[in-house]
């Protein structure tokens, strides 16, 4: 095993291999409060002090640990400390002296505290994932994954999980439910999978279900959006109007600096109200007449004929801000699907969505896929 501790992207991974990581975390995670006077800047990483423990005649002491620095948390310091963020990230990769100089700089003018969130390795140190406020209401991954799953089994519907992702930023389950399903003739009329070609009119069926997503470091609140699924193609597209969300600042971290232990009375309050949310969202989401009538409000804009796909793309593109890439992609998915409406130009930004390593982007782009249809429909 590499002593250094890394956490990649991970995309359509099943439950079981998400517990077992999320699990493999939370032996190594470590957070900090810590101030100027207990972090600095050492060759392009971060020295904590009182982080380390080391046995010696007088027994075990604390000692500093040096963690080298992710791309979030180097845009965590970037935003506290007030550095173009840009500009830190060239360099960490290029200029470790200079990284030094300007954090050591600026730390040592700033009298606040930090939030510091650290996955410990197997010799000593390990990586900074996160700089972040003091306020911020720790919410980890774990602890969101078993009291959803509990809110799911109080719901008593029978689900299935269409795949998990994990990246640096931010964790998300898809979620849904055979049992409840709607046919959409008339959405699903024209299309053909780009995957396979299969005819949308030959499994005209959408299902339901839910996005559950969570940050550990600062990338969004726990939330819980209605998710529905094309089963002709597997496309997911996300509503965001119903989402239910629990941000993560709470009050501010009270004490001396060091190694921060979870409050077990605030965590539990937290995980039981999203385990409550959860089983409420089940009941919202799952339902047939509310996905029905989901579906209804996308048929009318869904039907506007797409008559210059190159420019009414471009238009989509810039409005929404896709990559020169995606909107490169977006068009092929779009003539490989034959359905030349606006809802051609959603089911072609979800099916891109689903071919993208990159979780984080991935799901971005799903979650548009809705303003998608609508912006093709009034620009088309």
């Amino acid at each position: 095993m590499s002593s250094m501790i890394t956490v990649p992207a991970h995309r359509n991974i099943d439950l079981d291999q998400l517990r077992r990581m999320l699990t493999d975390q939370s032996t190594r995670a470590l957070d900090v409060k810590a101030g100027a006077g207990r972090m600095r800047a050492v060759a392009g990483n971060l020295v904590l002090d009182g982080t380390e423990p080391q046995l010696g005649p007088e027994g075990v002491t604390m000692t500093s640990g040096t963690y080298t620095v992710n791309d979030v948390a180097t845009a965590g310091l970037a935003d506290k400390l007030g550095i173009p963020v840009a500009y830190l990230r060239r360099l960490a990769a290029e200029h470790p002296d200079l990284f030094d100089d300007n954090v050591n700089g600026w730390l040592a003018r700033d009298p606040r505290s930090f939030l510091i969130r650290c996955l410990r390795n197997d010799t000593g140190g390990g990586i900074v994932r996160a700089v972040l406020s003091d306020r911020y209401n720790r919410i980890d991954n774990l602890d969101v994954l078993f009291a959803a799953l509990d809110g799911i089994r109080r719901a008593n519907v029978r689900v299935q999980f269409a795949g998990c992702d994990l990246t640096d930023r931010r964790m998300y389950l898809r979620v849904y439910s055979p049992q409840v399903q709607v046919a959409a003739p008339r959405l699903l009329a024209r299309y053909r999978s780009p995957f396979d070609g299969r005819a949308g009119s030959e499994l005209p069926i959408v299902s339901a279900g839910f996005l559950i997503s969570n940050s550990e470091t600062g990338a969004g609140a726990f939330s819980i959006a209605p998710w529905v699924r094309f089963e002709v193609c597997r496309n997911g597209m996300v509503i965001r109007r119903n989402a239910l969300r629990r941000t993560h600042i709470g009050s501010r971290m009270t004490g001396s600096d060091g190694v921060v232990t979870a409050s077990e009375e605030t965590t539990r309050r937290t995980l039981d109200l999203i385990t409550s949310r959860t089983t409420d969202a089940v009941t919202a989401f799952l339902d047939a007449d509310y996905i029905a009538e989901v579906l209804r409000e996308l048929d009318t804009a869904a039907g506007t004929p797409v008559t210059d796909p190159n420019a009414t793309l471009k238009i989509v593109g810039q409005r929404l801000k896709y990559s020169e890439e995606q909107q490169r992609d977006i068009l092929a998915h779009f003539i490989a699907g034959a359905d030349p409406t606006a809802g051609g130009v959603m089911h072609a930004v979800t099916s891109v969505a689903q071919t993208l390593s990159d979780a984080d982007a991935a799901h971005g782009l799903e979650a548009t896929a809705v303003q998608a249809l609508h912006l093709a429909a009034t620009t088309a």
